[in-house]
């Protein structure tokens, strides 16, 4: 996916060892220069059916080597991936505001064509809102649409959210290309908060910035989910 091989290269210059690694039920941390997270995604199948490649040892990786996780078809391992990437990004404070996605998909979708890609607790109060909202979800819900239907619903479309995982499906290429001149919004605690992103067509980056790793971690460990977790900020980064 090259928009995950370019991210990955322009942060090289920001690698550390890695010193904690933490997969939990929902989410997925790394510590090196920061904390990264990323959400937990899992393969469907057999839990024992693929393990996690040198298990036991990804804290002896530097983070840009994990990082590389990332181009796993290999969703748990995929997972660690983007949390060690995200680990290398310092947030910069004044590019962010906290201001969550549903706010900025509501103000730009009432009266529009929205497309979501994932689904989210805000979908019911969009759909308020919006003239049209289409979910599109590969674990599909009442009423969500097929993910392979987004190259025939996204160019419809006005505004389009999609979830921060569809790095960790690899899916995110085909998914901006289809969606070429929307407002596109990517969120959720997977999504990179770099304005690198910005060159490829995305106008907002709704996010999760760690201030206290070791609370977050706590929480991780113990099965938090997304709303549950502590220790983080949830953050809005929007193109200038």
């Amino acid at each position: 996916m090259k928009i995950l091989k370019d991210l990955i290269e322009a942060f090289r210059e920001k690698d550390q060892p890695v010193t904690e690694v933490l997969t939990g039920a929902y989410w997925t941390g790394v510590i090196s220069r920061h904390c990264g997270l990323a959400s937990t995604f899992r393969d469907e199948g057999p839990p024992h059916a693929r393990g996690i490649r040198d298990l036991g040892h990804l804290t002896e990786k530097s983070s840009w080597d994990l990082a590389h996780y990332a181009f796993s078809d290999y969703a748990m391992e995929a997972s660690i991936g983007m949390a060690a990437l995200n680990s290398m990004i310092a947030v910069e404070e004044e590019n962010v505001v906290e201001k969550n996605a549903a706010e900025i998909l509501l103000e730009k979708g009432t009266g529009k064509k929205v497309a979501i890609v994932g689904h989210f607790p805000f979908i019911p109060a969009l759909q308020r809102a919006a003239r049209t909202v289409w979910v599109l979800e590969q674990r599909q819900k009442e009423g969500d649409l097929p993910a392979e239907k987004a190259a025939e619903i996204l160019p419809q479309s006005d505004v389009v959210g999609i979830t921060g995982t569809a790095f960790i499906t690899q899916t995110l290429d085909d998914l901006l290309k289809w969606a070429a001149g929307k407002f596109i919004v990517i969120i959720g605690p997977t999504t990179p908060l770099t304005p690198l992103l910005f060159e490829y067509g995305v106008q907002v980056l709704s996010g999760t910035q760690v201030v206290d790793p070791e609370e977050t971690f706590r929480c991780i460990s113990q099965g938090a989910t997304f709303r549950e977790v502590r220790g983080v900020r949830r953050v809005t980064m929007m193109k200038k």
